[in-house]
């Protein structure tokens, strides 16, 4: 089987803990922390491997906390090409509150990446995924890296005859788009940002979705709503699911749990209804793992059957 091959241009060291109420001035007190290397494309790369499937992560890492991210990824041995850069891996830092239950997440910008380094990523997955079928593209970029850098990823799957799954936001989403991709999966905000318009209603969303397709820029349009489930817009069929109700002990990997999922099931050559449901079950299982850790596979497996997509078009 050929591995999925995963680009995270910011990777991260993701760091949880537990207080019992968040204050001003006053020390808070943590309960023992939990670290994670996270990164979009990374935990991508964990979730298709938790789900059975073959993966290789690119990613850069610099400092004693890119020695750190190494020792992380080795812990889940998680097959891997580290690039060697001049800055020190960010850490992105998540807390907790018992009091309320509300979860806050500190997310650092990461280290600037010189022209030299960017292009030696970019350089990397065109040797590394000659031969891929699926590139995972996932995550902010870095400080440093252009706008445009998404839009080279899509020239380079293009190149290599690879399809390419992007999960961003912003300008490098819509520079990518420009340059065409195969699988798209922006949540309402960045949509509606996206379209440069209010789609709130959901009759309103699924045009939206359609008449963008037709635009060519992409084959799989998926638009994630959280508790709302998510629309998946192809050139035959436009499908919606809701997830299965669970009780959520954290939100953090959910949504590259669900790009995770769907593009595991997309590997297996399953028609793209039953990888939407894969990728439904993947993001709802994430829900139930505490801290920063991702979806559990025993919980995939057993959402899945719950998951049913209701046919719109």
């Amino acid at each position: 089987m050929k591995p999925i091959v995963t680009l995270t241009i910011n990777p991260t060291i993701d760091l949880a803990t537990t207080v019992e109420e968040v204050t001003p001035e006053h020390k808070l007190r943590c309960e023992p922390e939990r670290r994670d290397p996270g990164g979009g494309g990374l935990n991508v790369a964990r979730v298709i491997q938790e789900l059975g499937g073959a993966s290789l992560a690119i990613y850069p890492r610099g400092g004693p906390t890119g020695a750190l991210l190494e020792h992380l990824l080795e812990q889940k041995g998680l097959r891997r090409w580290g690039i060697n850069i001049s800055g020190h891996t960010r850490e992105n830092f998540t807390v907790a509150e018992k009091k309320s239950d509300r979860e806050f997440r500190f997310v650092m910008p990461g280290p600037t990446l010189t022209q030299a380094e960017w292009q030696e990523c970019l350089q990397t997955l065109s040797t590394v995924a000659a031969d891929a079928e699926y590139i995972v593209a996932s995550g902010s970029l870095a400080p440093g890296v252009p706008v445009d850098f998404y839009a080279r990823v899509a020239q380079v799957a293009r190149k290599q005859n690879a399809r390419l799954v992007l999960d961003t936001s912003g300008e490098p989403l819509r520079a990518a788009l420009e340059e065409g991709v195969f699988f798209a999966k922006p949540n309402r905000k960045e949509f509606r940002d996206m379209m440069g318009t209010r789609v709130d209603d959901p009759a309103a969303m699924a045009e939206a979705a359609r008449n963008f397709l037709e635009k060519g820029r992409a084959e799989l349009l998926v638009v994630s709503m959280g508790a709302d489930g998510a629309l998946l817009t192809t050139r035959t069929g436009q499908y919606r699911a809701t997830p299965p109700p669970v009780e959520t002990h954290s939100s953090v990997g959910a949504g590259d749990s669900f790009v995770g999922g769907m593009t595991f099931g997309l590997s297996r050559g399953l028609p793209v209804e039953e990888a939407f449901r894969w990728g439904i079950a993947s993001g709802t299982a994430a829900l139930l793992s505490s801290g920063t850790d991702l979806c559990a596979r025993e919980h995939v497996e057993r959402l899945f059957s719950q998951v049913q997509p209701v046919r719109l078009a």
